[in-house]
């Protein structure tokens, strides 16, 4: 009987982990479904992919707008995020997990941006990446529930086969997962289920 409720709890916390892990579905924000403007479009107060977007957040309609990094960065449609006025911006929300984005440079080959996962105002994940104006580079960041995720872009060497200035970059196919109620609660099960095993092996 103890090897049959040991195979039962065994298959029954897998099931429920890998219940969770097929649970949460990444969502992509492409930015080319929120606006047809041609030109800049602030981010802020649209709710947009259900996330809260700081004040200096633009979507960018890239044609209309070259030579620049903004051009050369865009991965899906036109359009393309970027941080107006090349200030530090954010992204929150109640809970969510940041999988990765497409980054490109406006301006400066070299441009380093500072990605940083809170959660309540606690750092949880931090990463510095390396950027150039040429075209965009995937970046599988991984920050793991988080509540808000910051961005800070400085340095580089300015191209100056490009009509701008400055620390601008685009970023593009922004991807996360928001965690479900189920989910969490399979989690917690999944973990029940292992601590009982081992108390009963």
């Amino acid at each position: 009987m103890s090897k049959l409720w040991n195979r039962f709890i065994k298959s029954a916390g897998l099931v429920a982990l890998l219940a969770l892990s097929n649970s949460a579905f990444s969502t992509v924000l492409s930015f080319d479904d929120i606006t047809g403007n041609t030109g800049f479009t602030n981010l802020n107060g649209t709710n947009y992919g259900q996330l809260n977007w700081s004040s200096d957040w633009y979507i960018l309609h890239t044609p209309t707008y070259t030579p620049s990094g903004y051009q050369t960065g865009t991965v899906s449609g036109d359009y393309v995020a970027l941080n107006g006025f090349a200030s530090d911006v954010e992204i929150s929300d109640g809970l969510f997990d940041f999988v990765g984005a497409y980054f490109t440079a406006a301006w400066n080959d070299g441009l380093q941006i500072e990605i940083t996962g809170f959660l309540n105002g606690s750092q949880v994940n931090q990463q510095t990446i390396t950027v150039d104006t040429s075209g965009p580079t995937w970046f599988n960041l991984n920050f793991t529930g988080i509540d808000s995720l910051s961005f800070q872009s400085f340095g580089g060497v300015q191209n100056n086969n490009l009509n701008g200035s400055g620390t601008h970059f685009a970023m593009d196919n922004f991807t996360y997962n928001v965690p479900t109620p189920g989910s969490l609660a399979l989690f917690a099960l999944g973990g029940l289920f292992l601590v009982a095993r081992r108390r009963m092996s």
